[in-house]
């Protein structure tokens, strides 16, 4: 009888477990063993907001299965047959000869732990910056659930009326609305020309302006100097390019790089975006090793780059193809597309693909339309209003990107448009799609065949289109444009763009001679959909 395959997974997060449940579901007689640095394995790392917020009460519900069983040692070894060494350090890798040296943290003994077969999934760490004082003890960074712990004991505490987080990414706008919610006053600072980078500056201008109507302060272009304390260690004020700003807690969120150390030291190579370099089995450059999750690097099947997506979904997925090649089951994981989504208070943003910037940085020509419509029809209860942007390569009318935000139904437009772009589909095939409808989910022309058939529009040359910080722009250079309103004499009580011109759309055939024929015309209404009338 053949020797049992030995398999040896360093992390216990998110792909090391995942990986490790499918190798063993594949082969029932594999020795494998899991190695994890801290103490709490396979966590939802992605809840922590909400625990802090007190969304989730009880942090253990975050390490828990559906049915409520914590994912302990215990449980890996009496229901998984896998064995799980926690507080446990992965040392060095020796690859001729298969063996992982380790060290137990509480003892300091250290082992050789013997591999056929090793799937690397360390993770990524947060970055720190090297700003004077962030070594305060109320300077807190967020990544695992100790990390939580503290940070929401502090809230708790009543003592942080002010929080400062540095940075506008993902975990800095959740965290934004966790703070909220306990109570205390927030300013995100965020060194870039605005939060979200990865998405367009007129999508992330909505959000921002929607932070602050839920009373968060927001500065972008704006960099941090120094964290001051109070004499006694902790945080009293941070001082920006702006100003000073109140602070009994600082939540640094200048985002995380993959965790390689490991890797780097055996030899293995490293990718282009800092990630452990994977083929489509996510073999690393030793065909017995392989790795998965935010340390691995990942191929953007849109923009065809290597990227870094630290998420808990791609890892999860990168994990259960690292356990299928591992047992020798082939596998191939086809790369991703940049699918993110979060909550921001009481909106739901998402996006996928390349932003019209990111393009132009790479040299794509694109061409993109943005629109604001319903995410139900007006009549039906609860309908919300939602902004998509879509974006295509214009040599080929190809689907690249998508971006929304709004209070209604993204998400579900974010995955069409996900599957989309993974089929290569154009947006004449988008606008085409038979999607389900019903006035419960969507109008009989969805936001995003309507998004797809205005993009197809202006491909055609149909229609020329502006967005609000291009016009923006135009006026501040003293273009001579006229600004025609186009909406009712009622709408025009609830504000207007300064300077415009209101003809409403069921006058306008009658009064077109009033339109100046000099300069460019700029026609507006509510969400486009009149002004696109009155072209």
């Amino acid at each position: 009888m053949a020797d049992a395959l030995r398999i040896v997974v360093v992390g216990g997060v998110a792909a090391g477990p995942k990986a490790a449940a499918r190798a063993r579901r594949l082969d029932p007689e594999a020795e494998i063993t899991i190695v994890e640095r801290d103490e709490l394995l396979s966590y939802a790392g992605c809840g922590l907001p909400y625990y802090i917020s007190g969304m989730v009460e009880d942090r253990n519900d975050l390490m828990t299965t559906p049915i409520g069983v914590l994912r302990d040692p215990e449980f890996f070894a009496r229901v998984k047959g896998i064995n799980v060494l926690n507080r446990t350090e992965a040392a060095s890798i020796d690859r001729e000869a298969r063996e992982l040296e380790v060290r137990d943290l509480p003892t300091g003994e250290v082992r050789w732990l013997p591999w056929d077969r090793l799937i690397i999934a360390t993770g990524a760490e947060p970055v720190n910056p090297p700003i004077p004082g962030n070594d305060l003890d109320n300077v807190l960074q967020l990544k695992r659930v100790e990390d939580a712990d503290r940070f929401r004991a502090e809230m708790r505490s009543g003592a942080c009326p002010y929080v400062v987080i540095v940075g506008g990414g993902l975990i800095g706008m959740e965290m934004t609305e966790a703070v909220t919610e306990c109570g205390s006053a927030v300013t995100i600072v965020e060194m870039l020309p605005h939060v979200l980078p990865m998405l367009d500056p007129e999508i992330a201008a909505l959000i921002e302006q929607h932070m602050r109507a839920r009373g968060a302060t927001v500065l972008t272009d704006t960099r941090v100097e120094r964290i001051e304390g109070d004499g006694n260690d902790h945080v009293a004020q941070v001082v920006t390019t702006a100003g000073t700003v109140p602070a009994q807690l600082v939540l640094m969120s200048v985002g995380i790089r993959p965790n390689v150390e490991l890797a780097r030291a055996a030899g293995l190579l490293i990718g282009p975006a800092g990630g452990i370099h994977v083929n489509e089995y996510m073999q690393t450059s030793d065909p017995n090793i392989y790795a998965a999750g935010d340390c691995a690097e990942k191929i953007c099947f849109v923009r065809g780059t290597s990227c870094f997506l630290p998420l808990g979904s791609v890892a999860n997925k990168e994990g259960r193809v690292a356990g299928s090649n591992a047992v020798g089951h082939a596998e191939r994981f086809p790369g991703v597309a940049g699918a993110t989504a979060l909550k921001v208070f009481d909106w739901n943003v998402g996006r996928a693909g390349l932003s019209v910037a990111q393009a132009t940085e790479m040299g794509i020509p694109v061409v993109s339309a943005t629109v604001s419509a319903p995410d139900r029809p007006h009549y039906y209860p609860g309908t919300q209003p939602i902004v998509l942007k879509l974006v295509a390569e214009r040599a080929t009318r190809r689907l690249i990107g998508i971006q929304g935000v709004g209070e209604g139904d993204v998400i579900k437009r974010i995955d069409v448009a996900v599957t989309a772009m993974t089929a290569g589909m154009t947006v004449d095939d988008v606008a085409h799609l038979d999607l389900a409808y019903a006035p419960p989910y969507s109008e009989a022309m969805d936001v995003l065949i309507h998004a797809a058939n205005v993009l197809r529009n202006k491909l055609d040359g149909l229609l020329r289109g502006v967005t609000a910080l291009e016009l923006h722009e135009a006026l501040e250079a003293g273009e001579e444009i006229t600004l025609l309103d186009v909406r009712t004499p009622a709408e025009l009580e609830a504000g207007a763009l300064a300077g415009s011109t209101l003809i409403p759309l069921g006058a306008l055939r009658a009064r077109a001679a009033e339109v100046p024929r000099a300069g460019r015309v700029v026609v507006y209404c509510k969400t486009s959909l009149r002004a696109w009338e009155a072209c």
